[in-house]
């Protein structure tokens, strides 16, 4: 599921004197079966512009393009919401979008809302839950009774109950242990590689080299740089003059390239380099 947004600008609060412009102008294409990251500084425009794919926020000006779907300014709400099972928002903070009395009626709470039967849904639920690595007998438990990491993972599975084509993450490990992080970040690999477009808010620039395939970076409310991580990195002047940093292979690279050691680009992860170290 292709998205593309088109001379979209936000304001908070249109039309009163507390009126804040977020994003500006913004043009982008996200491409089906991509994994797209976004980074920025906090107040760059990351979440709102996350908020924008799904539905959750309609433009100010401009237009986002899900497939066949157009959503403007006048977009009315029974028009907006089948975007919403198309594309699956995980907030950055899990108890945001956490509310029922037990794990296994929050996760099956979207599929019934968009008309399955109970039982219809809470199967959903179980298969989702247990992708995420919730074990069954944490499904009666009441969700904020779990750790930050299995809260977590509770929103990720409640979004992948709706079976959405794109799956949008806002710091999805933000707080989590080396070991938790991993765990997700493996997961969202397999569900790309099953066939879901993933988009990633990120400040983790190692997760950006190791799995996206494409990178914006946000800067107060626009577009600074687009491309590969590959050819984004490159730039590790402009990037840390951003203060976003760079991935840390590409980081210490530059660092021998500055004493003297002669590389056809800098690499953005290790096996990368190692390659280059044996070719040369």
């Amino acid at each position: 599921m292709a998205i593309t947004l088109n001379q979209v600008s936000y304001s908070y609060q249109e039309g009163t004197p507390f009126e804040g412009r977020a994003l500006f102008d913004v043009n982008m294409e996200i491409f089906d079966g991509s994994y797209t990251a976004v980074i920025g500084h906090t107040g760059s425009g990351k979440s709102t512009l996350m908020q924008l794919l799904n539905g959750l926020h309609l433009p100010s000006q401009g237009t986002v393009v899900v497939d066949d779907m157009v959503v403007t300014k006048q977009s009315k709400l029974k028009h907006v919401k089948p975007l919403r099972q198309r594309v699956g928002l995980v907030f950055q903070f899990p108890e945001s979008q956490l509310f029922d009395e037990t794990v296994l009626k929050d996760v099956a709470f979207g599929p019934q809302n968009f008309g399955l039967s109970q039982s219809q849904a809470e199967q959903i639920a179980r298969e989702k839950l247990t992708l995420v690595g919730i074990s069954e007998d944490l499904f009666d438990k009441n969700p904020f009774d779990l750790s930050g990491g299995q809260m977590r993972r509770v929103a990720i599975a409640g979004i992948l109950a709706m079976n959405p084509a794109v799956l949008v993450l806002d710091e999805p490990t933000a707080g989590l242990d080396p070991k938790g992080r991993k765990e997700l970040m493996e997961l969202f690999k397999t569900l790309h590689v099953s066939g879901l477009t993933i988009i990633l808010v990120t400040h983790l620039m190692d997760d950006v080299a190791d799995y996206a395939d494409f990178v914006y970076v946000l800067e107060k409310g626009k577009v600074a740089l687009s491309g590969s991580p590959r050819e984004v990195f490159q730039q590790v002047t402009v990037l840390e003059e951003k203060q976003l940093g760079v991935p840390k292979m590409t980081k210490f690279a530059q660092q021998l390239v500055n004493k003297g050691l002669v590389l056809p680009r800098l690499p953005i992860r290790i096996e990368e380099f190692v390659e280059m170290l044996k070719d040369g």
